[in-house]
Order: structure tokens, then C-alpha cells, then sequence
């Protein structure tokens, strides 16, 4: 198979089982990654006590109980700063790359995101957790990549203007 893999959009049909099975392989991985996103993000940002800078559950407080297990703590500080206002970005964030991998518009771009925010986690929230494989945040970083380097050639808004595209030349 040469040439662009645009889904329903797309000039090339999968030949077989296994091509099918290759050209449709990161959908699985974008429908978990991007619901589970969409849904982090509005977990967040319909939780009061979270977007707090103190108190149970909000961002202060975990920020706060980071603080001297980070593998980075200037991005704690960072955080501790504005605890509201990084509430605010991490839930929004979560939320817009959540809704562009599931859309499929400007895939990579979102992977890109979703990579950056799991890595921040990761060196910040989850990095004391032992064994390292018990932390979900550098799975999470781990899955983006995938995305990040194939985008969402299948059933996805960059498909379809990349074939419109290709047919206005």
C-alpha cells in the first residue's frame, strides 16, 4: 500500500485481513485515549473542591504533598504559583486533546499534548510511585506516542480536508 490512508476518505482499500488489521491498529488506542481525556478534563472542571488551591482533593493540596517527591519540583513551585489557574489549563488541556484525537483533527498536534501533559504528571504527581509500573501517568505518555508518530490517518477530520485537499488540485 503506497500513498495517503484516509479511511472512507482514502484512495486505498486494505487488501486483506491483515492489512485491515494494520491500517485500523491505533483506532482502539485513540478512542481510549481521547474519551478518557474528554472525561478527565470534565471530571476536573466540575469539581469544586479540585480547581481549590487548598483543601481535600484540590490542586493545592496534591501539589503541596508532591512537592519534595518530584522529580522535578520547580514544576511543583511552578504550579503551587497559580494552583487554580494550572487547574484550570491541565483540565482544559486534557479536555481540547481529548476532543481532537476522537475527532481526529489535527491528530499529532493533539498526541503532542497529551504526551506533554502525562509527562508533567508523571515527573510530578506520579513519580515517587514504586514500582514505576504502578504509576498510570508514564503508561499514559507511553500510549500518546504512538499517536503522535502515526496520527489518525482512518476515519478522522485530517483525512477527510487531506482528501478534500487532494481533490481541489
Amino acid at each position: 500500500m503506497h500513498g495517503y490512508r484516509g479511511g472512507s476518505y482514502g484512495l486505498d482499500e486494505p487488501r486483506s485481513l491483515g492489512d485491515r488489521a494494520r491500517r485500523y491498529a491505533l483506532l482502539p488506542l485513540r478512542i481510549f485515549l481521547g474519551v478518557t481525556f474528554v472525561y478527565a478534563g470534565l471530571d476536573k472542571l466540575t469539581d469544586s473542591a479540585f480547581l481549590s488551591a487548598s483543601g481535600a482533593g484540590s490542586i493545592g493540596a496534591t501539589m503541596d504533598a508532591v512537592r519534595g517527591s518530584a522529580a522535578i519540583p520547580g514544576l511543583v513551585d511552578l504550579a503551587l504559583k497559580s494552583p487554580e489557574g494550572f487547574g484550570y489549563a491541565i483540565a482544559i488541556g486534557e479536555l481540547l486533546v481529548g476532543l481532537g484525537t476522537l475527532v481526529g483533527l489535527w491528530s499529532r498536534l493533539a498526541a503532542l499534548g497529551g504526551a506533554l501533559i502525562s509527562l508533567s504528571l508523571w515527573l510530578t504527581v506520579s513519580w515517587q510511585t514504586e514500582p514505576y509500573y504502578y504509576g498510570n501517568d508514564l503508561v499514559y505518555l507511553m500510549a500518546w506516542l504512538p499517536l503522535l508518530l502515526g496520527g489518525a490517518a482512518d476515519f478522522s477530520a485530517d483525512a477527510f480536508l487531506a482528501s478534500r485537499r487532494r481533490r481541489s488540485r
